[in-house]
């Protein structure tokens, strides 16, 4: 299907969406300028990748309402598998465009942290939603892309530690996509306050009889001074759905921000990872797991900006493709003039598993300042026959030989994961999906 200019969402139907969420006039007119600014602005321009024909505008519908959850015995046993129920106080439950569970302990209330859905922190937390929202991180008139996103948001999470609070206990968000009909434009916004710290985890999941569907997700994490975050996720989307995800963290003096993602939908994706290191002594560090199969197009941007002195940037993607799956993956480190002392190392690995599944690994360096230490490595392959080699001869057949091989090229990030059902969530899609 060609993505159209002339959107199905117009004016009229943007402002009656904002009026019945009772939308702050900020939100409601940011959303209106952003529908008119995306009517021009063009696709953006993944590196060889031809994304013109792919379909992110048209949907059957841009927003559904599904059924809520009284508690979490109500929620589908694949979803359970995911939560620990007698440890997990902290958890919010989205169903397609619907809040459908959320909980947070009361000693994270009293201590000023907030965890809610989007649009009701916009309306409940202005102050804090506008300060942030698509102002720094994510720009809304970046490409067409953004713009619909900032006015289409339809779902998604606000998460927000004040200073000096540390949250011990990771915060989970769920996203269930099952309605063949539902798109998902969902905007996640954490902010940890000088000096706080807090670890995030997401999982999107879709059911199988999603045929086609459109999914846009952009999320902002800003670790203000000295603060740290720790963002997990597991995208599990359908093979009908086209999905476009954008996350981005900036992260100011002393702080830190670690990504760890397992990138498993069916369908055709475009992603982009980035981080900004604005302060000094900064540290970002972005670790990424894929796997393709089919016949599915992939393209993953990985880009760590360095502007702090003593800031460090590393960026590990492990990828794994089969059948006639395809995937791009550039990664970048820049350091830009005034950041001394930065050091930028990346690496690229690529295992193809059949003669027309195809990887490509693009390093790439960009470094406008002398004193600083880079690096990269990339390579693109079949698994390695002496590993098989070595295993078989202790008696292992060639596919459990092949498949130990495949999970331990992707076990750096998948052992990094702080939730346990997460974890398993991840290694359990690998498993299904290399199989």
């Amino acid at each position: 299907m060609t993505t159209q200019t002339n959107f199905q969402v117009d004016q009229q139907a943007v402002e009656a969406f904002s009026k019945s969420n009772n939308e702050p006039g900020w939100l409601s007119s940011l959303r209106l300028d952003a529908l008119a600014k995306a009517e021009d602005l063009p696709l953006p321009k993944p590196d060889k990748t031809k994304i013109a024909k792919w379909n992110f505008t048209q949907f059957t519908n841009h927003a559904v309402d599904s059924e809520v959850y009284s508690s979490l015995e109500e929620l589908p046993e694949r979803i359970k598998t995911l939560i620990d129920a007698d440890t997990q106080k902290n958890l919010y439950i989205q169903r397609n465009n619907t809040p459908a569970y959320l909980t947070i302990s009361e000693e994270l209330k009293s201590q000023g942290v907030i965890f809610t859905d989007i649009l009701t922190a916009a309306k409940e937390h202005p102050e804090l939603v506008e300060k942030y929202f698509m102002t720094d991180a994510v720009k809304v008139d970046e490409h067409k892309l953004t713009a619909l996103h900032a006015a289409l948001v339809n779902g998604g999470a606000f998460l927000y530690v004040p200073k000096n609070v540390e949250v011990a206990d990771p915060i989970q968000a769920v996203y269930i996509h099952d309605h063949p009909g539902a798109t998902l434009f969902n905007h996640v916004l954490v902010v940890a306050d000088d000096n706080s710290s807090v670890t995030y985890v997401e999982s999107y999941l879709a059911t199988d009889d999603i045929k086609e569907s459109v999914v846009n997700i952009v999320s902002e994490v800003v670790a203000k001074q000295n603060a740290r975050v720790v963002y997990g996720a597991v995208d599990n989307l359908a093979a009908g759905t086209t999905t476009y995800v954008n996350r981005r963290g900036i992260a100011g003096r002393d702080s830190r921000i670690d990504w760890a993602l397992g990138m498993m939908n069916d369908g055709d994706t475009i992603s982009e990872t980035i981080t900004k290191l604005i302060g000094d002594n900064s540290y970002g560090d972005t670790k990424m797991v894929v796997v393709g199969r089919g016949s599915q197009k992939q393209n993953f941007t990985t880009n760590i900006t360095h502007w702090g002195k003593n800031s460090e940037g590393y960026i590990l993607k492990h990828g794994v493709m089969k059948d006639a799956a395809s995937s791009i993956f550039n990664g970048i480190g820049k350091i830009e003039h005034g950041a001394t002392k930065a050091n930028a190392e990346q690496e690229s690995r690529v295992l193809m598993l059949s003669e027309k599944a195809r990887g490509d690994a693009n390093p790439i360096l960009l470094i406008d300042e002398d004193d600083v230490t880079a690096g990269h490595a990339a390579s693109v392959g079949r698994v390695d026959p002496m590993q098989l080699f070595y295993l078989m001869s202790r008696g292992i057949s060639k596919h459990e030989a092949e498949r130990l091989v495949i999970h331990g090229f992707l076990a750096p990030v998948v052992t990094k994961l702080p939730i346990e059902g997460v974890k398993r969530q991840l290694s359990e899609v690998i498993e299904r999906k290399v199989q």
